[in-house]
């Protein structure tokens, strides 16, 4: 079976649509808020209730949920929404 680049794009736009209403998931229930307040300028500094032991928290509940592990540099800069995708997309496309 051959999948054209557009059906490819597609997916991929899909899948990123779903990643992101996965990472907002786990934030709204680490940090206690509505998924609907969690944007792609949602981070450190604008969610309240983010501390030392919450973020733990949201790195542990992000690899359960996308099954995967990040290293000690990663875990350092997961700070802000658009990061946490980011990191996110690379270790799932690697495999990590």
């Amino acid at each position: 079976m051959i999948i054209s680049l557009a059906k490819l794009t597609i997916l991929r736009l899909l899948m990123d649509d779903n990643i992101e209403q996965r990472i907002r998931n786990v934030m709204s229930a680490v940090f206690q808020i509505s998924a609907d307040e969690i944007n792609e300028d949602s981070s450190s500094d604008t969610i309240t209730s983010w501390d030392s032991l919450k973020h733990f928290n949201m790195v542990m509940a992000l690899e359960e949920e996308f099954n995967i592990e990040f290293g000690s540099e990663e875990i350092a800069g997961l700070l802000d929404f658009r990061r946490i995708k980011l990191v996110l997309l690379k270790n799932l496309d690697t495999g990590k």
